[in-house]
């Protein structure tokens, strides 16, 4: 029998609707179409009846240790053959049990603009050079966690823990679109755990967009004409795993060219299942990057965490080597939950290399695969943490890159009364065709030339795909292609913090080191330069190379006007009268900062700008990886 599901965009309401065995096609709800009542779902798309909940496990630390050992033998132990299989700690060995059905829920994939929160096309995904065969998610840290709720179904009340761990992989080409009219048609797979069944793989034809394949459901969002089928491999039913247990949860999938494709769900409570099948979508040959994600159960639904939860996720991927993967800012899945992805992730490099991200509900840095930034007076630090001061006036590149986003700023001096200091007055982005630019002053903000009022909290979407957001005097641009640039708008200055959606990744301008150089940046043509930086050089040839032309400045204040200079001299915190230096310096201290590097850079600023506020920037930043001195070279 043919079945036909439709989900409103986000997963806020799904309708389904079973065709009549004697059609030859299932109807697609026509556009605008009263979705039916829920009542008329046929049974094998409603949830199962909900598994026990298992008991909430507390181990000592040592006991702790030997179960993580006992999940990392069952991640990697071989799967006699195709079927489901169970195992219970100690037993490094599967035992064979009955395959059952999973509701033919879907569990569909991510659809229009990035959210605000986690999930859709909004996380890190980890990817690798040629081809991953497997992939693990795992939780390194669960801080503040009591309590998780979520729909049933996509439906209903909230009920505790109702939640779904997802391994999905990027999109990719399938030899099952072979007989769809679409070029664009993709395969797409995920590895899942629902807390309302147990363990399954999900096979997803994207915009297949003809009748779907005998043994696939047919799916739609409201409003799209497109066609996606998916399918459920059979699966192992387990008990529901409580969100106290979550740190001790890992979900494996792998995919062998020629042989199975497995998910493993192993608990720190003592429980493993494997489910192992044919592969269907032809994976392992198209499998190169992928996310690890707790979510809600199916059908766009979203997972509530209580206030005050932080996860630090682990992606670890398997492809035989110990390269590092690149960090990517996409996500593949419509379900979400209710976190921030916040700061940077670390990327680890051995036997399992992963990425770690961090996500919570609690305030954080800006998402990115990797940050750098301009603020105060003015200290720059590059992608890969090279810290040095830039103290030119004009309009200057920053740093763009290859997905056609660009970041400039435009730097006042401090003179008359710190000649030798500049400040950020402006900073102007360009992503795709639309430009953004926020000066000091009443209005700060436009929009390709027009003055735009953003409330608070509220988020535009650009017309080049990307979106905007202010919160208090914080503005944050996301780019279509994942970079982004986090804008502070202080009394007097201005702090600007670049991201990039990719990393390692091309970049260029101010903020970007030199290719495969550790302390040292180069000019626009290329010409390295080391540190400690030569005054006369970084003013000079380097500096002068990433100048912006009027014509091609991207700030939109002071009628165009651009006052181009330098500083005499290299400006550091001996040449502050010594009085203004010590207060300002336990201005900082008292602020919390702590890093010497950061400490001489507050310092400076707090009695620059005058403003105690100078501080807050420094205040839980990591330390530079190194500092590049100033110096003036003697002339032969």
């Amino acid at each position: 029998m043919m079945k036909t599901t439709s989900i409103r965009a986000r997963g806020l309401c799904i309708a389904v609707a079973a065709a009549l065995a004697a059609l030859s096609a299932a109807p697609v709800m026509a556009q605008g179409a009263k979705d039916p009542p829920r009542d008329a779902v046929p049974a094998d798309v409603r949830p199962l009846p909900r598994p026990a909940v298992a008991p909430v496990v507390k181990l000592k630390a040592a006991e702790l240790a030997r179960r993580q050992t006992w999940q990392k033998s069952m991640d990697r132990l071989q799967v006699p053959r195709k079927g489901c299989f169970k195992s219970a700690y100690p037993k490094v060995a599967w035992t064979e049990v009955a395959c059952t059905t999973p509701p033919n829920l879907p569990f569909p994939p991510a659809r229009g603009p990035r959210p605000q929160v986690i999930g859709g096309s909004n996380d890190f995904a980890a990817e690798v050079t040629g081809l991953m065969n497997g992939a693990t998610g795992s939780y390194d840290s669960v801080t503040g966690v009591t309590s998780e709720t979520g729909q049933v179904g996509g439906m209903g009340p909230q009920v505790a823990n109702a939640y779904s761990l997802q391994l999905n992989t990027r999109p990719f080409t399938s030899p099952v679109c072979a007989a769809s009219p679409n070029p664009g048609c993709q395969g797409w797979q995920q590895f899942l755990y629902s807390s309302g069944y147990g363990t399954f793989i999900q096979y997803w034809l994207l915009r297949y967009n003809t009748a779907c394949p005998a043994g696939w459901t047919t799916f739609q969002f409201s409003g799209d004409p497109d066609i996606y089928c998916y399918r459920n491999s059979t699966g192992v039913s387990m008990a529901t795993q409580p969100i106290a247990n979550l740190s001790g949860l890992r979900l494996t999938g792998t995919a062998t060219a020629g042989g199975n494709d497995t998910v493993v769900m192993t608990t720190s409570g003592g429980d493993s299942t494997v489910t192992a099948v044919d592969s269907v979508l032809g994976l392992a040959s198209g499998w190169r990057a992928v996310e690890f994600i707790l979510v809600g159960d199916c059908c766009g639904a979203q997972a509530n965490f209580n206030a005050g939860s932080s996860l630090a996720v682990r992606t670890t991927v398997h492809n035989g080597t110990t390269n590092a993967p690149t960090c990517v800012l996409e996500g593949y899945t419509g379900e979400t939950n209710n976190l921030d992805l916040v700061d940077t992730p670390a990327i680890a490099i051995g036997p399992s290399p992963a990425i770690v991200s961090n996500q919570s509900n609690s305030p954080g840095g800006a998402a990115s695969c990797a940050a750098a930034a301009g603020v105060g007076d003015t200290h720059l630090t590059t992608f890969r943490g090279l810290m040095y001061d830039f103290q030119a006036s004009g309009d200057f590149l920053l740093a763009e890159t290859d997905r056609h986003f660009a970041v400039q700023v435009r730097q006042v001096s401090g003179a008359p009364t710190w000649p030798n200091a500049s400040v950020n007055k402006a900073v102007g982005i360009r992503d795709g065709k639309t430009t953004v630019s926020i000066c000091l002053g009443e209005r700060p903000l436009k929009i390709d030339g027009r003055p735009v009022a953003l409330a608070q909290g509220q988020v535009m979407q650009l017309a080049s795909g990307g979106d905007i957001v202010r919160y208090g005097n914080v503005y944050r641009i996301r780019g279509a292609g994942g970079d982004s640039v986090r804008v502070e708008v202080n009394a007097g200055w201005i702090n600007v913090k670049v991201g990039l959606g990719r990393w390692p990744s091309k970049v260029r301008g101010l903020l970007a080191d030199a290719p495969g150089k550790v302390g040292a940046v180069a000019a626009r043509d290329g010409q390295v330069m080391s540190a400690p930086f030569d005054f006369a050089t970084l003013y000079g040839h380097y500096g002068d190379s990433w100048r912006v032309a009027r014509e091609d400045a991207l700030c939109d204040c002071d009628g165009g006007r651009i006052e181009s200079g330098d500083p005499e001299k290299p400006f550091q915190v001996r040449d502050l009268p010594p009085a203004l230096a010590k207060r300002a310096r336990l201005v900082c201290i008292q602020a919390g900062v702590k890093a010497p590097a950061l400490l001489e850079a507050c310092t400076l600023d707090v009695a620059v700008l005058g403003d105690k506020a100078a501080a807050e920037v420094f205040v839980g930043g990591r330390a530079p990886t190194a500092v590049a001195t100033i110096v003036r070279r003697r002339k032969d």
